[in-house]
């Protein structure tokens, strides 16, 4: 099938920005009539039917958002709160607007591109959100090729070819070990995320940058988000002979599930070790010790999120866009470093 005219085609044979020519195809000002003529006889001459997305910006056709998921449905129940917030200050945003959201589980990259490419060929969805923004990801380059309207939450997006949405995470893990260093903490190990994640790398670069200006010993062991693997991680590193002192999680699930082990294992929190957690839960509060973590707003991330979606379909050209950094909130589970026997 071949590939769909877009704005951008538009602009380029203009000379004009992709807003401009979003103004011009939407009967809105900021456009001379000589100009707005001219780019909607280049619309017609390349066979360019509006997007359905950038007609719902004006309320005259409602389509929904699409948005991935890359794991089995029957894994639904386990998704952490980050990606169950995320979706949540997206289905408010797009309520307000009478729109909903296409919600598709996906198993690898190139499955998802090859949703995106059927909703675009479809018109099924006005725009999508991109979630698990990959170091090396191969969704970008076609997704941009494609034409489709797209925000990636993460990123900044290598190369700009498309509009990411991110928080400072190097900020906010500076935060925590600069919070464990102050009180006492030499060794500390970071349980991380998936591999190939781009905010991963992020993560564990910062990290690990932070250690060395705290003076204190960094470890990094990698892990999945899941609480099974959350809890054989912290059973692995609780048993090696020069155990750290604390223990910083990627996400909530893991830091509940390596609490529980420690707890099994007679070691106790924060006495002979603190945790901290990287986003907030009620589960995070519920838990005894309530575990230190960074938090975000992560509803609002997902509500801004939506509303750059639409700038894009009105013509925003790419660009990385800075949300907010995590802050962190000290609870029990982090206390002064054990004193050597």
């Amino acid at each position: 099938m071949p590939r769909q005219p877009t704005m951008a085609d538009i602009a380029r044979q203009a000379g004009v920005s992709r807003v401009t020519v979003s103004y011009a195809l939407n009967g809105r000002p900021g456009v001379s009539e000589q100009m707005r003529e001219r780019i909607l006889g280049i619309a017609r001459d390349l066979g360019f039917n509006p997007n359905t997305s950038a007609q719902a910006l004006q309320g005259t056709v409602a389509r929904p958002v699409g948005m991935t998921l890359r794991r089995p449905a029957s894994d639904a129940h386990t998704v952490e709160v980050f990606r169950r917030e995320l979706i949540s200050g997206i289905q408010t945003e797009l309520s307000a607007r009478d729109l909903g959201l296409a919600l598709q589980y996906v198993g690898d990259a190139a499955e998802e591109t090859a949703v995106y490419r059927r909703w675009h060929a479809e018109r099924r969805v006005g725009g999508v959100l991109v979630c698990d923004l990959e170091s090396d990801d191969p969704r970008i380059g076609p997704l941009a090729a494609l034409g489709l309207p797209a925000v990636v939450v993460g990123g900044p997006v290598p190369g700009g070819a498309l509009t990411g949405i991110w928080n400072d995470d190097e900020a906010a893990v500076d935060a925590a070990v600069r919070h464990l260093a102050g009180l006492g903490h030499r060794r500390i190990t970071r349980v991380s995320g998936p591999a190939g994640m781009l905010h991963t790398a992020v993560r564990d670069a910062a990290f690990t940058a932070a250690c060395r200006r705290a003076g204190a010993a960094a470890a990094i062991v990698g892990a999945d988000y899941t609480a099974h693997t959350g809890g054989l991680v912290t059973r692995r590193i609780l048993s090696s002979p020069n155990r750290p002192t604390a223990v910083v999680y990627d996400n909530d699930v893991m830091a509940v599930a390596g609490l529980a082990v420690a707890r099994e294992m007679g070691v106790r929190v924060p006495a002979d070790l603190s945790l901290v957690a990287f986003d907030d839960s009620p589960l995070c509060q519920a838990v005894r010790p309530a575990l230190t973590v960074l938090r975000r707003d992560i509803v609002a991330y997902g509500a801004h999120a939506v509303r750059l979606l639409f700038e894009v379909i009105g013509g925003r050209p790419p660009a990385a866009v800075l949300d907010h950094t995590a802050t962190l909130v000290v609870r029990d589970s982090s206390g002064p470093a054990p004193q050597p026997a």
